[in-house]
């Protein structure tokens, strides 16, 4: 089969033939229609250090359509023939940037009636935004809201997402040229990080108030920015990196709390965890067969050209969401 692998050594992806895994006792072996692509696989220099059996045959991408084509030992309630979308695990190989990959049965879903692009699109980014929202910070319709970087996967999702809660004030950051394309999404207001001082702006914004909630998805040092930017007893999701309490203004004094979120991490966290995924999956999948969801700046890419797309994300040169057909 093709694939497009990751040598550890090299930092290289290349498109390769490898042979067709085969799954174990728990998976099950999907032939894949398409694959998303996102900054965790991008950034798979930088976490590759917690995978030591990594080999040159690695192959990522979490974010897959496909059909099942063989069913592992005691796997229960999945057939071959039946269509599924998942968000795989990082830290196993066989990913979804290839012909066939192997994934864990208990955290497969139901393919939505989409096409294989439009579903491969939506689970990091969109099933994050889901968990940040829902889950985390909770959100309701009277609460304001800053997400930062918009205009980018998790971003553009988490405006969509709010927006359908019924929230009155959904204030994003983006540069200029896609204040149009946020505003289409739902946002409320949009602030250019490049020419404006975002914490002071969303307190012109919200009558000197701050915001409720907000969520950061782009960092690094975003952090200090968006927590200065909330109300008093505000909540923070960030996304990126660790939070950093100390390095907030008045953090104590304005009642300040803060949340974390890695969505792949549940699958290294038992059922209960996995469980999480799935819930997230299952809702975002109804949301977009009702059309309350969409996948704006849409783009599809051969598999050759997967490997180009990637350093783009890295270096944070994409907007809208990519996704590879095969």
């Amino acid at each position: 089969m093709k694939a497009l692998t990751f040598n550890p050594t090299s930092d290289m992806f290349a498109v390769r033939d490898l042979p067709v895994p085969t799954p174990g006792p728990g998976d099950v072996l999907v032939k894949v229609a398409a694959c998303g692509l996102n900054p965790v696989d991008a950034k798979i220099t930088r976490w590759k250090a917690m995978v030591p059996e990594m080999d040159p045959d690695w192959t990522p991408g979490l974010d897959v359509s496909g059909e099942i084509v063989h069913v592992g030992a005691g796997v229960k309630g999945w057939n071959t023939g039946d269509r599924v979308l998942y968000h795989g695990n990082m830290l196993r190989p066989h990913g979804g940037l290839a012909e066939y990959a192997i994934q864990k049965a208990d955290t497969l879903i139901a393919h939505p009636p989409v096409s294989p692009a439009v579903a491969a699109a939506t689970p990091c980014a969109g099933w994050t935004a889901w968990r940040a929202i829902h889950d985390k910070l909770r959100l309701k319709p009277d609460h304001s809201f800053l997400v930062t970087g918009g205009s980018g996967g998790v971003g553009g999702f988490a405006i969509q997402i709010a927006n359908d809660i019924g929230l009155r004030q959904i204030i994003t950051t983006c540069s200029e040229k896609n204040h149009a394309y946020v505003h289409s999404l739902g946002a409320t207001a949009a602030i250019d990080y490049r020419t404006e001082d975002v914490a002071a702006r969303v307190h012109i914004l919200t009558g000197g108030r701050g915001v409720d909630r907000a969520l950061d998805t782009v960092g690094p040092d975003e952090d200090i920015v968006v927590a200065d930017a909330l109300a008093f007893e505000g909540e923070m999701l960030e996304l990126v990196d660790v939070v950093r309490p100390g390095e907030y203004r008045d953090v104590f004094q304005r009642g300040l709390s803060f949340h974390q979120l890695s969505l792949g991490a549940g699958h290294r966290a038992g059922p209960e965890a996995e469980g999480r995924i799935v819930q997230a999956g299952v809702a975002c999948c109804r949301m977009l067969a009702e059309g309350r969801l969409i996948v704006p700046k849409l783009e599809t890419i051969p598999l050759a050209e997967a490997a180009h797309r990637l350093v783009e994300i890295r270096e944070r040169r994409s907007v809208g969401k990519t996704v590879v057909v095969l």
